[in-house]
């Protein structure tokens, strides 16, 4: 009697990961550098506590309304772009059938089907999706990877707010003299934290994420320390 095969275990990839990812990592990375960077620039500059704060809680409101906007545009533009080549592959697929099965059947075998196994594959596709079938494989349009505008501008808006809330959160707490390196480092560590998990989800050196968003979290914070404190100097 033949041993069962066990079942093989499901396979599980990051790729399927990386348009939420992107726009998590994005939004947060971005609130964390902009507001720390501005908190720490105005500070520097010799500003009273309550001005320092009130400009980070601006910074935040601003950047989170401006990722919103931003992403929105962008995506609707691309939902937009994908709206009109459906409506032209529809036209085809009911004007000009033949031509749009050579062309996909011309797709199968480019990827190594033979003509009759490419005719029988696209025959079987067209029978119960044409359009669904020539909008993943001629257009790149899988349904799961379509522009949703609104839900792209939401998930950006509270990214921002979530990072840009960390060195506020910081900068409230912490005692005047203590604000600007204790922000700095904070707001380091975050990114440090968020480089990591965001290399680790998608599968990516954990160290090499770590180090890429510190390196350039520190440059931020330095160049508007140096700006703050030259402009602070020259002002007063």
């Amino acid at each position: 009697m033949d041993t069962p095969t066990p079942p093989h275990p499901p396979e599980t990839h990051a790729i399927h990961r990386i348009g939420w990812l992107r726009a998590t990592v994005l939004g947060a990375n971005d609130g964390i550098v902009s507001t720390a960077s501005l908190i720490v620039g105005v500070a520097a500059a010799g500003s009273d506590r309550d001005a320092v704060i009130v400009a980070g809680l601006a910074a935040l409101v601003a950047g989170a309304m401006a990722m919103a906007a931003g992403e929105y545009v962008s995506v609707a533009s691309q939902a937009d772009t994908e709206a009109a080549s459906l409506v032209k592959e529809t036209w085809e697929l009911a004007n000009m059938p033949e031509a749009e099965r050579a062309e996909l059947v011309a797709i199968y075998r480019a990827r190594g089907l033979s003509a009759e196994l490419a005719g029988q594959v696209v025959d079987a596709l067209h029978a119960h999706d044409a359009l669904g079938a020539h909008a993943r494989d001629e257009l790149g349009l899988a349904s799961e990877h379509r522009a949703r505008p609104v839900q792209a501008a939401i998930a950006s808006a509270a990214s921002f707010v979530t990072g840009a809330a960390l060195p506020l959160l910081a900068a409230v707490l912490l005692p005047g003299a203590m604000m600007i390196p204790g922000v700095a480092l904070a707001s380091l560590a975050y990114l440090m934290l968020l480089g990591g998990l965001g290399a680790w989800a998608g599968g990516a050196p954990v160290a090499r994420g770590v180090v890429r968003v510190a390196f350039w979290g520190a440059a931020a914070f330095a160049a508007t320390w140096a700006i703050g404190r030259l402009f602070g100097t020259t002002v007063g």
